[in-house]
């Protein structure tokens, strides 16, 4: 005998759009969350496998693992189990999490459980917001034999989980929760960066949009008000000097396209606090990831001129930012900057102390 979990019983974090099929996932991160009373979880699921090596990311009472997808399976109405032969008198909560971005999209169908639901976990009180790169994503975080170095010739997306980028870290240390609005190779303007190359997209038409893939199906809109955050993290620079060509055609943050870059990078951070209370602070920021820092010269002078214009924003520089690693940053790495930015958020968000 299964009991299915009622809509009011699930917990969703995210962009997630809700259908009558189900709920349709696309951001790295985006979550469901149930408790329950029983021994056996199950979930019905029908994924879209793109590209690479992917799975869902689970979490069993606090432990970590993960489903793997297969593109074969693309279409078909599956059902997963998350949890088995658990204690029968105990109350369980699960996480099933997009662990990557753009490589693989899902709808939920529901949840079954062999005994009974509980009401749904309760919704942290504080709420944080990232809008980034492959970093944020939590690109190839899993390679940790690599720390400081190039990324591994096998990256498949399999190293990659969104639980372990310094975005979701920041939000754990704060007891907040998060959205990741972030990709892979994405830079500010179109044309530019390498995500979806050779027609590539940029932030500037993704940053308001809740299925914002071609692979995932027809764009769609986001709806600012079913998530309001107290704090806005802006991480994007690192991929804006790729032209598409060859290295040697990189972008330079200088003459008319910087002018460009900054003006695009503008309209997307007031265009996002425009839908959040006024005094609502954002903070600019780049990565570990060694770069010119001619781009983070160039968020300073963004930051100065949205400051003028009445925006409640800062830059914050890591310890090592732009000089860390040649790779993307992994696990520890990662918490590196968790750990730097939790304690700067901790002195620009309202009513968060010190400690």
């Amino acid at each position: 005998m299964s009991t299915a979990a009622a809509p009011s019983q699930i917990l969703y974090t995210g962009r997630i759009d809700h259908q009558a099929d189900g709920a349709h996932f696309y951001w790295p991160g985006s979550n469901a969350r149930v408790r329950f009373t029983g021994t056996t979880l199950s979930c019905e699921i029908t994924a879209e496998v793109v590209w690479g090596t992917v799975s869902l990311g689970l979490i069993v009472d606090g432990r970590l693992s993960r489903i793997p997808l297969l593109k074969d399976n693309n279409g078909r109405r599956m059902t997963f189990v998350l949890g088995e032969w658990l204690e029968p008198d105990t109350v369980h909560e699960v996480m099933l999490f997009k662990q990557l971005d753009c490589s693989y999209s899902y709808v939920l169908h529901g949840f079954t459980c062999d005994g009974a639901f509980c009401d749904a976990p309760e919704a942290e009180a504080l709420r944080l917001e990232f809008y980034g790169d492959s970093v944020t994503a939590g690109a190839c975080v899993e390679a940790i034999d690599y720390v400081g170095r190039t990324d591994p010739c096998s990256n498949d997306a399999s190293y990659d989980n969104a639980w372990w980028s310094y975005g979701w870290m920041t939000a754990r240390n704060l007891g907040a929760s998060c959205h990741l609005t972030a990709q892979g190779g994405i830079a500010v303007l179109p044309h530019t960066g390498y995500f979806h190359y050779p027609t590539q997209i940029g932030m500037d038409e993704t940053w308001d949009r809740l299925c914002y893939f071609p692979e995932a199906g027809e764009y769609t809109k986001w709806d600012f008000s079913r998530y309001i955050p107290h704090a806005v993290v802006f991480a994007l620079g690192q991929n804006d000097q790729h032209s598409a060509v060859t290295e040697e055609n990189d972008l330079k943050c200088e003459g008319e396209h910087k002018e460009l870059w900054k003006r695009e990078y503008k309209k997307i951070v007031r265009g996002a606090m425009s839908h959040y209370p006024a005094g609502t602070p954002a903070v600019m920021i780049t990565t570990l990831i060694r770069h010119d820092p001619a781009w983070d010269e160039g968020i300073g002078e963004i930051v100065a001129e949205l400051r003028a214009e009445g925006l409640n924003i800062s830059q914050y520089r890591f310890a090592r930012n732009g000089d860390g690693t040649n790779g993307h940053p992994r696990i520890t790495e990662q918490a590196e900057m968790a750990e730097e930015l939790t304690a700067y958020l901790r002195t620009v968000i309202p009513g968060l102390s010190a400690d």
